[in-house]
């Protein structure tokens, strides 16, 4: 392997049964994953996870918090601050209902993963601190589903706080997978007084790393990654700190990226549309060039 990019060995088989129109896609779940960013000498450094290895869906790669959409997430008894769900279902290209599940999967998550809550007691405050058995407890019911995010924050008297994201792309998991996701892509800051944790039983190891060490490490085969994850690594290099990232993303193309696979010449094509360094070529019978 010449760089450290996520080709499960099913993947040929796959790919050249959707070709041949045998196999037929599921339908994706919506989902929302985070780019926690915190400054450090030059340059934000970036939270990842470390998957189990014995994960079903990219186990060993390295990812940034998040999961799919809860069906409760778009509950309007949702304490909400920032731009109205109307400003996001337009910046995300969905219906309102839509984009607030989206906005508060995307919050509830990272919460969940890595105790780090983008929420405060009023619209202009953050919470300090997120530690304590109490904190553990409640986080433990949001991953069980036993609390709703709507029921958490009304009990702890906290507004989400949307302006403190910034949708940043959108990647859709090909045709030939087994699990697909529809997932937003957001960048924020790590909120004064928090700190993140490996609070994610789906993950074994966490870490903050610079963009471009991660991306050169995973260019050197040392780090597992998916390409969106690498992708958007290299799209964070040039900023200098997290708020500079965060002024961007209002101006970022949200267009789905979504791979493709074709037969040509009796071998299989994988490609992933504007990102040319992903693709693959597969012969028959053969392992990805």
């Amino acid at each position: 392997m010449a760089n450290g990019q996520w080709f499960p060995p099913e993947w040929p088989e796959r790919i050249r049964a959707l070709a041949e129109g045998t196999l037929t896609p599921v339908v994706p779940k919506r989902a929302a994953t985070v780019m926690l960013l915190r400054d450090t000498d030059g340059t934000p450094d970036v939270h990842m996870l470390r998957r189990r290895a014995s994960m079903a869906f990219a186990g060993g790669a390295y990812a940034y918090p998040g999961g799919g959409v809860d069906p409760r997430d778009d509950d309007l008894r949702i304490g909400w601050a920032g731009p109205t769900r109307a400003w996001w279902a337009n910046r995300l290209g969905v219906d309102e209902t839509s984009a607030q599940a989206i906005v508060c999967a995307a919050v509830r998550e990272t919460y969940e993963e890595a105790g780090v809550l983008l929420a405060g007691p009023t619209p202009q405050t953050v919470v300090k601190d997120t530690t304590g058995a109490d904190w553990e407890a409640d986080r433990a019911s949001l991953v069980a589903r036993d609390l709703s995010f709507a029921e958490f924050l009304d009990r702890r008297g906290l507004v989400l706080r949307s302006d403190l994201l910034g949708a940043w792309t959108r990647w859709i998991t090909p045709e030939f997978e087994p699990r697909r996701y529809d997932t937003w892509f957001f960048v924020a800051a790590l909120p004064d007084g928090q700190r993140t944790r490996n609070a994610s039983t789906e993950a074994d190891r966490t870490v903050w790393i610079s963009p471009a060490r991660a991306a050169a490490s995973y260019d050197k085969g040392e780090l597992l990654m998916m390409p969106p994850t690498v992708a958007t690594l290299r799209q964070l290099i040039p900023y200098a700190t997290a708020a500079e990232a965060l002024r961007a993303a209002p101006g970022r193309d949200l267009t789905p990226v979504l791979a493709g696979a074709r037969l040509e010449n009796g071998e299989v094509v994988l490609s992933w549309p504007g990102h040319d360094e992903f693709t693959k070529h597969i012969p028959a019978g053969g392992t990805p060039a």
